[in-house]
C-alpha cells in the first residue's frame, strides 16, 4: 500500500489490511459462548461431584452403619450407552473434519448419524432409570440413588440441549456452528465418562 493510501484510507474502513486480519484472528460469538458454557458446566459438575464424594465419604467415616448409602449397580445397559455416546462423538469428529475440508454431503451425513446415535444414547439412559426402579432402586431410596439420577438426568438435559442446537445448524449447513456441535458433543462425552466412573467405583 503506497504512503498516499495509507494518508488518505479511513481508519474505520473494514477493508483495510490490518481489520481484516484482525477480525479473521478473531473468535466467533458462537466460539466464546461456548466457552463460557463449558465453564459453568464444569463448575456445575464438579460442585455436584464434590458433594457426591463428601456425602459419600461422611456415610464411610461413619462405619457404613445401617443403609442409608447403598452403590448401585452397574448393568451392561450402562456400559452399551457408554459405547453408544462413543460412537455418537466419533461420527461428529467425521463431520466436524468435513467441515474443515468443505465436504457438506459428508458432513451432514455424519453430523445426522451423530445426533441419532445422541437419541439413542437418551432412550438407552431412560430404559438404563427403567431398570434400576425395576430392580427397587428409587429415588428416595438411598442418597447414591438421588445422586445418580440427579446427575444423569442433568447430562440427559444437555444432550436435548444439544439435539436442539443441531436442527439450525443442519438445517443451514453453517460449517461453523456444524464444527461447534462436534466440540460440544466431544466435551459431553468426556464429562460422562467421568461421571460413568465415578458412580461405578463407589
Amino acid at each position: 500500500m503506497s504512503i498516499l493510501a495509507r494518508l488518505t484510507e479511513k481508519s474505520w474502513d473494514a477493508s483495510s489490511d490490518s481489520e481484516i486480519e484482525s477480525k479473521t484472528d478473531r473468535p466467533s460469538a458462537g466460539a466464546v459462548g461456548l466457552t463460557v458454557y463449558f465453564a459453568v458446566a464444569l463448575v456445575m459438575f464438579s460442585l455436584l461431584t464434590a458433594a457426591y464424594l463428601m456425602r459419600m465419604g461422611l456415610h464411610a467415616a461413619m462405619g457404613h452403619g445401617g443403609d442409608d448409602w447403598v452403590s448401585m449397580p452397574d448393568p451392561p445397559l450402562l456400559w452399551i450407552n457408554s459405547a453408544i455416546l462413543i460412537g455418537s462423538s466419533l461420527a461428529w469428529e467425521v463431520a466436524r473434519r468435513a467441515a474443515l475440508r468443505d465436504g457438506q454431503q459428508r458432513m451432514v451425513k455424519a453430523s445426522v448419524a451423530g445426533a441419532a446415535l445422541g437419541l439413542c444414547f437418551l432412550i438407552g439412559q431412560w430404559l438404563l432409570w427403567r431398570h434400576y426402579q425395576a430392580a427397587g432402586y428409587y429415588l428416595s431410596t438411598n442418597p447414591a440413588n438421588a445422586f445418580f439420577y440427579l446427575l444423569t438426568a442433568l447430562h440427559g438435559c444437555h444432550i436435548i440441549g444439544g439435539l436442539v442446537a443441531i436442527g439450525p445448524a443442519l438445517v443451514t449447513r453453517n460449517l461453523r456452528h456444524v464444527r461447534l456441535c462436534a466440540v460440544y458433543w466431544h466435551f459431553l462425552l468426556l464429562v460422562w465418562l467421568l461421571l460413568a466412573g465415578l458412580l461405578v467405583s463407589t
